[in-house]
């Protein structure tokens, strides 16, 4: 029933509106076809990670049961994953004023951490039966690592062949100044915003299918060092050889989830975005020589969502500053470092 309900949400068209929680967008998306090449994986991944669990008990080999534990890791990873495309797509409103467009970059981060989990767990694990061997019996052993290995290269071509038909199309943008209000001290507060939509797939859910398709190509890499090993233990006997092929596996991980993990804690944590260390100090410089800007009291930029970079400053002002002159040639200026929303505060 879970599984029907889900496969509606990403299988529906604008005609199903009625299924529809308040406040979704009910348009479609082009990144819609990959969150249902990612449910149909699931699928699949889910009912192989019992066969490998099965045999890799049967076998005693850890490669074959770190790889099935690392599929159902995967697919409750993925799951979530797909909740997290769908509550990206809600529309703002008042106590969610961005949206729920980071619901992607949280579930990019929990796969990332479950993925780090993973790995120090089989390393763990393979570095104990390195030290003392277990017997293995690799009677069918192959033959189910090779079929691990054909699933993972389905999942790969279903994302390759899903991207192909996802490319994002640059939005469209504007920006309109905010309003404004004079006291003694002669403060004014204006505001630019870009309003320029960004397709789903740029925005909604890149950190989640960056993040399935890391666990497909960590579960790729396992089942060829299952095949590895189990041929070394066929050939030669040398039943280290599982462990060894494990802790080979744990240690891809590590190095393949570094850059997903990276992105998402920056983002969740608002760090400025790296790709503006050095564009941003030339715009705020190129505001401090404008005629009327006194000083930059505050300024802030972070990334709310994959695109979607986000810039505030709070500008003090002389007395006979042009507050509507300021107001765009700063906007421009902060723009112009590639910043797609740019908020400007005067005093």
């Amino acid at each position: 029933m879970i599984a029907f309900g889900l496969y509606k949400v990403f299988s529906m068209n604008s005609g199903d509106s009625d299924f529809l929680p308040l406040g979704f967008d009910d348009k479609p998306k082009p990144g819609m076809r990959d969150t249902r090449n990612l449910f149909f994986f699931i699928c699949i991944n889910l009912s192989f990670a019992f066969v490998e669990l099965f045999y890799g008990l049967w076998t005693n080999s850890l490669g074959l049961i770190s790889d099935a534990f690392h599929m159902f890791f995967d697919c409750s990873a993925l799951l979530l994953g797909l909740v997290a495309a769908v509550v990206a797509r809600w529309r703002p409103n008042d106590r969610y004023t961005y949206g729920y467009v980071r619901a992607d970059t949280l579930a990019g981060f929990v796969n990332a951490v479950f993925l780090v989990f993973i790995a120090f767990f089989i390393l763990s694990e393979a570095i104990e039966r390195l030290v003392e061997p277990v017997h293995i019996h690799h009677e069918k052993l192959l033959s189910v690592s090779v079929m691990g290995l054909l699933v993972n290269i389905i999942g790969i071509f279903v994302f390759a062949h899903g991207g192909s038909h996802g490319h994002s199309h640059g939005g469209h943008g504007h920006s309109h100044g905010g309003d404004s209000h004079g006291h003694s001290h002669g403060h004014v507060s204006a505001a630019a915003a870009d309003h320029g939509k960004l397709p789903f797939f740029q925005t909604g859910n890149m950190a989640i299918m960056q993040g399935a398709f890391l666990h497909i190509l960590a579960d790729t890499m396992g089942s060829v060092g299952v095949i590895i090993s189990t041929l070394l233990i066929d050939w030669f006997g040398w039943h280290r050889a599982d462990p060894i092929a494990s802790i080979f596996i744990a240690l891809m991980t590590l190095i393949s989830v570094k850059p997903l993990l990276t992105e998402t804690t920056t983002t969740l944590l608002q760090r400025s975005p790296p790709e503006f260390d050095d564009k941003l100090p030339i715009a705020y410089s190129q505001l401090l020589r404008m005629e009327g800007v006194e000083r930059l009291e505050e300024a802030h930029c972070w990334t709310l969502a994959k695109g979607q970079t986000i810039c505030s400053v709070k500008i003090k002002t002389t007395i006979d500053a042009n507050p509507r002159k300021i107001t765009q040639d700063a906007t421009n200026a902060i723009k112009s470092a590639g910043v797609q929303r740019v908020f400007i505060h005067l005093n």
